[in-house]
């Protein structure tokens, strides 16, 4: 399916990033390896959990640039390993990227049972926050002359 954002891009400022996003998924093949579930655990903390069994700590990377989580995953190619004869259990080498809003870090990664955990956490700093204003009561604005205007009815 091919999504056309052309009407979108012409009328908006700024959206640039989110429409390219956009077009990128609708392009891209769907990788299904490894299995990972996204949760949102609290409104500023979400997790990541993607199945990687078979794979030791040694053999995964997780990358976290602006706005890009990459996890990647390298199996060393054992070649006086054992001798299977059945292999069901996929250990073939990925790479997974996570796009991130702005804001978003990594807090916290864990490898247990076979389960690679990912804590990200929102950090809006403090000056990008929303700020309640104060309505003040009481005296009456005061006037301001502007002297360029006073300047000029003199000049003429």
């Amino acid at each position: 399916m091919r999504l056309d954002l052309t009407p979108y891009r012409r009328s908006t400022i700024g959206f640039d990033r989110l429409f390219d996003l956009i077009e990128a998924n609708t392009r891209a093949t769907s990788e299904n390896y490894p299995p990972f579930n996204l949760e949102r655990l609290a409104e500023d903390r979400y997790r990541i959990t993607l199945a990687v069994a078979g794979f030791s700590r040694d053999e995964i990377e997780i990358t976290a640039q602006q706005n890009l989580l990459l996890v990647a995953g390298k199996k060393d190619d054992k070649a006086n390993g054992p001798n299977f004869l059945h292999v069901g259990i996929a250990t073939r080498s990925f790479e997974r990227r996570f796009e991130l809003a702005d804001f978003v870090f990594v807090e916290d990664a864990r490898l247990n049972d076979g389960l690679l955990v990912v804590d990200l956490v929102r950090e809006v700093p403090e000056a990008m926050k929303p700020k309640s204003i104060s309505i003040k009561t009481g005296q009456k604005p005061t006037v301001v002359e502007d002297k360029r205007d006073a300047d000029t009815a003199q000049a003429a």
